[in-house]
């Protein structure tokens, strides 16, 4: 399955957040190590829900750009 992370720059650093799976965060002071670090959180949230015997949620959020 295929998730759509949302990341975005805050003050100090990046966050990441994946909105089909609530509560799986990442931060990082990099872009390049948030998004090492929310693939690393999505594996193991899956595999909480998992070995919890909770169904993981098929994936629902897309994202796109749009021009203003």
């Amino acid at each position: 399955m295929r998730y759509a992370v949302v990341y975005e720059r805050i003050e100090r650093n990046y966050s990441a957040y994946v909105p089909d799976l609530p509560g799986c965060v990442a931060t990082g002071r990099t872009r390049a190590e948030v998004a090492e670090r929310i693939r690393g959180a999505v594996a193991l949230h899956v595999e909480g829900l998992r070995k919890e015997g909770q169904s993981v949620p098929e994936p629902r959020v897309w994202s796109g750009l749009v021009e203003a």
